[in-house]
């Protein structure tokens, strides 16, 4: 029998509607990692067909994204300690362990801060990066649901094709093999966070997205 999804059995009925639909998306959004890429080999979490960001990539980063967008929207700035774990996010050798407890602890903690958050003024004024972008807190926790969403359709996407291609990792020309279906790997230009005035702020666009035009895409994370 289907399980059924996390906004409809009636949970989180304390917290007002847009606090609870962000609350389902990241519940909604670890049943599905878990499910799509639990299985996933190590060697296989970092695999990059056709150069594509890989599934270790989509899991850190939409993890980091969610503690940057709730600092946001508590309405401080980014520390350092945050910018330093944004540019480590395409880093390889990572692990499916390590991936999935990153996850875990973002994800509890992202739904306490969303529980407080959701309780407060929605159009209260918030701004973003360096060049402080007007959003509200709102607005902050909408884009939240809607990017974690985004990178988990990426991630499950990335896995299906690492799983169908039946990549063979058993030997030592695995990683060449690897390195040949994604050959633009190494390539700081395939997914980088690009800043507004040239400084990493988390006002990032990742060219490994897939979200459309590189010139007009901009992830306000």
């Amino acid at each position: 029998m289907p399980s059924t999804e996390p906004w409809l059995p009636g949970t989180e009925v304390d917290v007002p509607a847009v606090g609870r639909a962000v609350l389902h998306a990241l519940q909604l959004a670890d049943e599905d990692l878990r499910k799509w890429c639990g299985n996933l080999s190590d060697a296989e979490v970092n695999v990059r067909p056709a150069g594509a960001a890989p599934v270790a990539f989509h899991i850190r980063h939409l993890a980091r994204s969610i503690d940057r967008l709730l600092t946001y929207a508590e309405g401080r700035n980014l520390s350092e300690e945050q910018m330093s774990r944004l540019r480590t996010e395409l880093d390889p050798g990572a692990t499916s362990a390590e991936l999935f407890a990153e996850l875990t602890a973002a994800l509890a903690d992202g739904g306490t801060r969303v529980r407080a958050l959701g309780k407060t003024n929605l159009e209260e004024p918030r701004v973003v990066g360096k060049k402080r972008l007007p959003t509200t807190v709102g607005g902050l926790l909408v884009h939240l649901a809607d990017h974690t969403q985004r990178h988990v359709g990426q991630a499950i996407t990335t896995a299906r094709v690492v799983a169908s291609r039946k990549i063979s990792l058993a030997d030592a020309g695995a990683e060449q093999t690897i390195e040949q279906d994604g050959k633009h790997d190494q390539g700081e230009g395939d997914v980088e966070a690009i800043a507004f005035d040239g400084e990493s702020h988390d006002g990032e666009r990742y060219a490994g997205d897939w979200c459309g035009d590189e010139e007009e895409q901009s992830e306000l994370d």
